[in-house]
């Protein structure tokens, strides 16, 4: 699948709208009313602002003229009063607007990852991990900022505006006028703009994708990379990403630093005008302005525009936050192909008996992987799946848990359809060890008792012990307390998968998988294992799939299964007797064994 590829941009599925942006702020709803104190901060901050020019105001024209030194002072002590006030409020504001921001962020994330839980296999199947992680880590971080400050900078600095224009107008008509002649230049930008950074956005995005994919398999191949010394050629392969993602984002960033300055030109130029006009009007003599006034209104302007700017840089925010938008909802939209149907009801208590009914089953459309799969497991009974690779053997297994769903047919627990039941309660009375024993970061202990969360020390002990762990454990410097590392890279392939057994083991299912359980655990162990497991299976429903078939010889029924049709069905005896294709299989491998041992 060509979306699979770290070097392949993804597409979304839809297309944007400012549904998505309003969605957003459903998030900020819980921190109203934090928000409507800061606003309300902020508005009081901004209007005690505005009192300075008009305090410069009263001074240029009043006091100075008239020589009231103590007036003057009264002003310097109003002015000091109003900047500490105004301090203080920023830092309240800074505080809230911090905590609504990482609140906002922390439920989004949340919830994506919430979502992310109950996504199928299929998903995980059809991308790189790495582009899944980028969206719950970096994309949400990247819209940190705009939820921390940017809304509320924004309808308090619109608000500001409000308070700005309404003070220039009071001081002059024509100077007001005069300075908002270059909004329209500022618009005409904007427009310019918009769709060019939002394509942009979406370049980089889709590149820092590929690069973050590209990491992460490169981290968890790294002991593959080495042995086959690819370190060179990987590295190049980085750099053409990195380099990639630095271009995407040259490219889109000037968009971004094109509207601030325009910002400050159009301001100075203003301010030149306004400087040049009002001198001309005081040579006249007119009584237009005054030097207060002009003064005054100089410093409105240079307020004015910084409000602006600070749209301006919202703007921009949003056009950025929107890329990373589009692909964050785009997850939790992912719609949960596998889940409870309506009045889906609880797993009763399991016996163990399985039928699969003339189930068909594809992961594309079109490429059959099951075809009419029919046959009947009673309780307790032990079912061995074999064939050559690909033939469909982890997929019946994997439906029986319901990992994925079937195209056609039906699958039977104790003669119930495991679509009307929940997945919660079908999935804890089963025990599943998969061919990736993965070791979560830990102790050996929680790593076991992950399969039981109420199991007693004693439970994982035994569990240990059933499946021939508990020497190995008991060797290691802190013996079930020891700690270890993320995937397991200080254990063996084989302590791993033990340990994976017993995390299974401690589950105490009545339907127990295991796929390709033993396939890294040597001979002398795994004859270990054999009268371990002989005493698990007994009165438990079990399917395994080995490679291995001497593992498997002692199965109450064995189906041989190729290109997703079982062809032969029976027990190793009868299997051997039909010398089909079963016969075939084993005698090869015995063969090779013999040469082996030869």
């Amino acid at each position: 699948m060509a979306r699979n590829k770290f070097d392949v941009d993804e597409s979304l599925e839809t297309k944007f709208d400012i549904n998505q942006v309003k969605r957003l702020l459903k998030y900020v709803t819980p921190y109203k009313g934090k928000m409507i104190l800061t606003i309300v901060l902020m508005l009081i901050s901004s209007a005690l602002g505005m009192l300075i020019p008009m305090f410069l105001k009263q001074v240029m024209d009043v006091y100075i003229p008239e020589g009231n030194i103590q007036a003057i002072l009264w002003m310097a002590v109003l002015t000091l009063a109003v900047i500490l006030a105004v301090s203080v409020i920023l830092r309240v504001k800074i505080t809230l607007t911090s905590r609504i921001g990482q609140g906002v962020i922390h439920s989004l994330r949340r919830e994506l990852f919430d979502h992310l839980q109950e996504l199928p296999f299929s998903y995980y199947d059809s991308r790189p991990h790495g582009k899944i992680q980028v969206r719950l880590v970096n994309y949400v971080n990247n819209l940190s900022d705009l939820l921390s400050n940017g809304i509320v900078n924004t309808i308090t600095d619109l608000c500001s505006l409000i308070f700005i224009i309404f003070f220039m107008l009071a001081l002059n008509v024509q100077l007001t006028l005069l300075c908002m002649c270059g909004l329209p230049v500022l618009a005409v930008l904007v427009i310019f703009v918009k769709k060019k950074q939002r394509t942009g956005w979406q370049i980089q995005s889709n590149k820092q994708s590929n690069l973050n994919a590209y990491i992460a398999e490169s981290i968890n191949g790294i002991r593959v990379t080495q042995a086959f010394v690819r370190e060179e050629r990987n590295t190049d392969i980085f750099n053409r990403l990195s380099g990639d993602y630095r271009k995407a984002w040259m490219s889109v960033i000037k968009y971004n630093f094109m509207l601030s300055p325009v910002v400050d030109v159009i301001s100075a130029v203003t301010m030149a005008l306004i400087y040049y006009i009002g001198v001309e009007w005081l040579k006249a003599g007119s009584g237009v302005v005054t030097v207060g006034t002009l003064v005054a209104f100089s410093s409105y302007i240079g307020r004015f525009w910084q409000p602006i700017n600070t749209l301006a840089s919202f703007y921009n925010s949003v056009l950025t936050a929107i890329s990373y938008l589009e692909r964050i909802f785009e997850t939790i939209d992912e719609p949960v192909t596998v889940k409870d149907r309506p009045g889906a009801k609880e797993m009763p208590p399991i016996k163990g008996d399985v039928e699969f009914k003339d189930v068909d089953f594809s992961y594309e459309d079109g490429v059959k992987i099951l075809n009419h799969v029919n046959f009947k497991a009673k309780a307790g009974e032990t079912y061995a799946i074999v064939g050559p690779t690909g033939a469909g053997k982890s997929t019946i297994v994997n439906l029986i848990s319901r990992f994925y769903n079937i195209d056609s047919g039906q699958l039977l627990i104790d003669g119930i359809d495991i679509n009307s039941v929940t997945i919660k309660s079908l999935r804890k009375q089963m025990g599943v060890m998969m061919q990736d024993s993965f070791i979560f970061s830990g102790t050996i202990m929680d790593n076991i008792r992950y399969g039981n969360m109420t199991a007693t020390d004693e439970d994982v002990v035994n569990a240990a012990k059933t499946v021939c762990a508990h020497d190995f454990i008991m060797e290691m410097d802190h013996g079930y307390q020891t700690e270890v590392n993320e995937r397991g890279s200080r254990l063996s392939a084989g302590q791993r998968q033990l340990i994976s057994f017993a995390r299974a083991l401690l589950a105490d299912p009545k339907i127990l998988i295991l796929d390709e359980a033993t396939s890294s655990i040597d001979t002398e162990t795994e004859i270990l294992l054999q009268e371990g497991l002989a005493r698990l299976l007994k009165g438990r429903t079990s399917f395994i799939i080995a490679h291995r078939l001497s593992t498997i010889k002692n199965a109450d029924c064995i189906l041989y299964i190729d290109k997703g049709n079982i062809l032969e069905k029976g027990n190793h005896e009868e299997l051997m007797a039909k010398k089909g294709e079963y016969y075939k299989l084993y005698m090869s491998q015995y063969s090779f064994l013999e040469k082996g041992n030869g």
